[in-house]
Parts: C-alpha cells; sequence; structure tokens
C-alpha cells in the first residue's frame, strides 16, 4: 500500500520516540502531537516529520491535528496514580475517537496491556483496567481500531526492563513478593514497533484486539534467573514472602533501582496477574519474519549491547512524571512580578570553550555534579522517600543531551550546542528551581573561556521561601564547589588532548 498519513501522540514517550522513524522508513508521512514540541526538536528525525502543539486531554487542540490523517495512533496515558486518573484517560479517549471521526480518520492504533482472559475488567487493577477501558472505548467507536495489547516490553530504556535489570544487577540475594511467581509473556521492543507500524495498513474491515508478546511464557523470577545469566552475573538466590504488598513493593522497587514509586506501583501491580497472550492472530496480518518474534534471551541481549554502546534512543524517563513542572520558562515574561532568588557563578579559564562545553554537556549520571556527593545523594534519597524521582535516573547517552532529556533529577529544558544548558528540576521541591550552565568565549583580546553557572528558584508560598534561605548557607561549597571543579575538569580535559 502506498504511504499512510500518520498522527502519533505520545512521540515524547519511549514508545512514541521509538514508532515515528520506523514509521517514516516504511514511507508513511508523519505528524506529532506534543504538549512540548521543543521536547522532539533535537531528535534525529525532527527534520522529517511534523510536529504540533497539542493534548489529547483538550479536544480543541486534536481538531486541526487530525486533519488529513488516515491512521492515529494513540500512545498515552496516565501513569495510574492518583484520583481521578481512570476518568481521565476515560474522558481523553473519547475525545480522540469523536475527533477521529469527524476529521475521517480510517484507523485508530492504540498500544494497551495484556489482561487475564479469564477475569472481569472490573477485578483488575487500576493501571490494568485503565488501559482495558481505553481499548474498549476505541473498539466502540465508529472509527475501525486496532487495539495491541502487550505485557512486559523488554528494551534498552524501557520501564520494565530498567526494573528487571537493576533488580537483578544489584540483588544478588533477593526477599520478594508472591507475584515473581506469576507468568507472564515478554516481548522484545522491536516486535512491538514492527506490530504497531504494520497495523497502518490492515485491512478497513479489521475492528478488534490483539494479544501480542515473545515466544517465552516466563514467571518474573525466572526472567530475573535468565537475566543474570545473559548479563553473565552469578546466580541470584531469591526468597518469596507473601507479605510485600503492591504498595509495600513499590517502595522497594523505588529504593533499589531508578524507577520512582510513582511509577513502580502500577507497575507492580500488573504482576499480580497472569497475563499470557491467548492467540496469535495479528501474525495473519502483520506476519512474522523469519527470526521473530524474538525470544526473551535475545531480548536482553540486545538491550544490553544498546546500552554498553550507548544507543539508547528513547528511555522511559522521557515521559514526565506525576508532581514534574511543566510551567514557562523563568526568562518568560510571566515572571516578572514574582520572587525569583538565583545563586550567580562566574568564572574565567584557560580551557577553550570546546573543552569546557564537553564537561558541561556530560554532567551527571556516572560523571556526577562536581561537588560535595554527599550532599546531592543525600538530596537524591531524601526526595525518593517522598515519592520524588531521586538522583538515580541517570543519562540516556553518556557524552550527548538533548531538549526533554531526564538527568538524574533534572530535565534538560535548553540546550545551544556549545553556549547554554539549561535544566528544570523534577525533584519534591516547594516552588520551581532551574540549574543554567554556560560555556562563553573569552573577552576580546584575552584567551582561554568563561564559565557561567546560575541556580533559579521561585518559592511557592512560605514554605518555598524557607526552603531557599534553609539551604541557601550551603550554596557556596554545593554550587561554588561545582563552579570550580567543572573549571578544573575542563582544564584537565584540555591538557589532556593536547
Amino acid at each position: 500500500m502506498t504511504g499512510q498519513n500518520c498522527l502519533v501522540t505520545g512521540a515524547t514517550g519511549y514508545i512514541g520516540g521509538r514508532l515515528v522513524p520506523e514509521l517514516l522508513d516504511a514511507g508513511h508521512r508523519v505528524r506529532c502531537l506534543a504538549r512540548t514540541p521543543e521536547k522532539l526538536r533535537d531528535h534525529s528525525w525532527a527534520g522529517r516529520a511534523e510536529i504540533v502543539r497539542g493534548d489529547v486531554t483538550d479536544p480543541s487542540s486534536l481538531d486541526g491535528a487530525m486533519t488529513g490523517i488516515d491512521v492515529a495512533y494513540y500512545l498515552v496515558h496516565s501513569l495510574g496514580t492518583g484520583s481521578g486518573f481512570e476518568e481521565r484517560d476515560r474522558a481523553a479517549a473519547r475525545a480522540f475517537a469523536d475527533e477521529a471521526r469527524a476529521a475521517g480518520v480510517r484507523r485508530i492504533v492504540y498500544l494497551g496491556g495484556l489482561t487475564p482472559t479469564d477475569m472481569p475488567v472490573r477485578a483488575l487493577s487500576p493501571h490494568l483496567r485503565s488501559r482495558a477501558e481505553v481499548g474498549e472505548i476505541f473498539l466502540a467507536s465508529s472509527v475501525p481500531a486496532t487495539v495491541l495489547r502487550a505485557a512486559v516490553v523488554i528494551g534498552s530504556g524501557s520501564a520494565s526492563f530498567e526494573m528487571l535489570r537493576y533488580l537483578t544487577e544489584r540483588l544478588p540475594v533477593m526477599v520478594t513478593p508472591s507475584w515473581v511467581g506469576t507468568r507472564c509473556q515478554p516481548i522484545a521492543v522491536r516486535d512491538v514497533l514492527r506490530y504497531l507500524v504494520g497495523s497502518a495498513d490492515m485491512p478497513p474491515e479489521v475492528n478488534r484486539a490483539f494479544d501480542i508478546g515473545g515466544p517465552d511464557v516466563l514467571t518474573y523470577e525466572e526472567m530475573m534467573r535468565r537475566y543474570a545469566v545473559v548479563a553473565g552475573l552469578p546466580a541470584r538466590l531469591i526468597l518469596r514472602v507473601p507479605m510485600l504488598t503492591p504498595r509495600l513493593s513499590s517502595h522497594w522497587i523505588g529504593l533499589v533501582t531508578p524507577v520512582p514509586r510513582a511509577l513502580a506501583r502500577p507497575l507492580a501491580e500488573s504482576l499480580r496477574h497472569e497475563v499470557v497472550c491467548a492467540d496469535h492472530d495479528i501474525a495473519g496480518y502483520v506476519p512474522d519474519p523469519p527470526g521473530a518474534p524474538i525470544p526473551f534471551d535475545e531480548a536482553l541481549a540486545l538491550a544490553l549491547r544498546r546500552i554498553r554502546e550507548a544507543r539508547v534512543t528513547t528511555r522511559w524517563s522521557s515521559a514526565s512524571l506525576p508532581g514534574a513542572p511543566s510551567d514557562p520558562l523563568p526568562t518568560d515574561p510571566d515572571w516578572a512580578g514574582g520572587s525569583l532568588y538565583t545563586d550567580e557563578r562566574e568564572l574565567a579559564l584557560e580551557a577553550r570553550p570546546e573543552a569546557l562545553w564537553r564537561v558541561v554537556e556530560g554532567i551527571g549520571g556516572e560523571n556526577g555534579w562536581y561537588s560535595f556527593p554527599l550532599a546531592w545523594a543525600v538530596r537524591g534519597w531524601l526526595d525518593r522517600l517522598v515519592g520524588g524521582v531521586g538522583i538515580r535516573r541517570g543519562r540516556r547517552d553518556a557524552a550527548r543531551l538533548r531538549v526533554g532529556d531526564s538527568l538524574d533529577f533534572w530535565r534538560v529544558e535548553e540546550i545551544v550546542p556549545g553556549r547554554l544548558l539549561r535544566l528544570r528540576a523534577e525533584m519534591r521541591l516547594p516552588g520551581l528551581a532551574w540549574l543554567e550552565l554556560h560555556s562563553d568565549p573569552p573577552a576580546p583580546g584575552e584567551s582561554g573561556s568563561c564559565y557561567r553557572q546560575r541556580a533559579l528558584f521561585h518559592p511557592r508560598g512560605l514554605l518555598g521561601h524557607m526552603y531557599w534561605w534553609s539551604v541557601s548557607p550551603f550554596h557556596a561549597v554545593v554550587f561554588g564547589g561545582m563552579a570550580r571543579n567543572i573549571a578544573r575538569a575542563a582544564e584537565r580535559a584540555q591538557e589532556g588532548a593536547e
């Protein structure tokens, strides 16, 4: 068939960010709907796709986005926490289906969760129940729909893979909840993308759900043991205890892995249910090539290889998490009348701007924050204790950043290559915070470069003001030390290159 006009929602997320280039390479034309289009600016495929601003929870923003679209991909959902998320998911799905019908869209494609065949929807975990209800809304609409239902997705950067990876690597002896004995059917992210792309060309009479999974049916315990083998780790000792509820499990996962409690809880709740494919009918419409679906061990090896080669294109943390601020930048005019605390540092150094920029762009993750590591670690622990993301999310790429990347408990808000890195805080704070790092050329007639650093905090209420003044005595050590150590690291890097 000729290429389709495709709308992709959730392009800033893990699956959506990988689906767009796959659709483009298959000859389709792609329009991306994003609440913050700037987050897609630095993706390698950004120049090949149309990017529009919109939000599935705002029906008025969908009208123009749907114009001329043949296939609309719905890849957004709430994370399953907080009151009212199920109703928000329902309302967004209904609005999306209504706008698709009005615009003459020929097919909706939705990626949901695999559910037990012998259990009513109302008995499922809130996370799975919401996914199932969204799928039912699309199937009941007047637009033909393809609902793909997957269990654990195995791929570099997926939340499920990261949870499996860190639990297995960090705990040679594990006290685990009873759900590690529940069977599921994991699927490689490559197969998920293949089915999503193939769904664009389904015949118009197809309106149904398809179970998608890999060839292996495993318990979570078996998945951890097989991960240890593939990763070359010693055999793990796994002890099950029945008193670990999904809520307690989410705290345990949050302490051991980079996956925060807000995301760990819906994942843990879903693992209580046995989720095994009831059919493989999808192959009648999207035929399996030789070697597919990809076996579990091979999917693990592929994911680990991409991590070692620093080729992780998207991560679970690409999407914003509950409680993360998405407010205007501090440079916007709206800030003119509000309080904005700042801490500014500036240093002249002998290193050239390009050497300084390499240090700036490489900050965080394994490289750390160049000052008082214990203070950064304690701040991360405190954030995890109150349900925040903590400092262990690390980086998608060890050397390169792009707008929208998560970086420990920051997110890249703006990047001007060679000149500016602006980070927005995503830790739990009584206000909004940013950190700006600048690599400037020297003044006329001088050599070297100039490093400028600015921390900004917009307090929320009295507690916000009290927070700033309580931590400001430590700024000389934390922010002052950071500026000095970044400058030294840049000068050492230049000396080593000469």
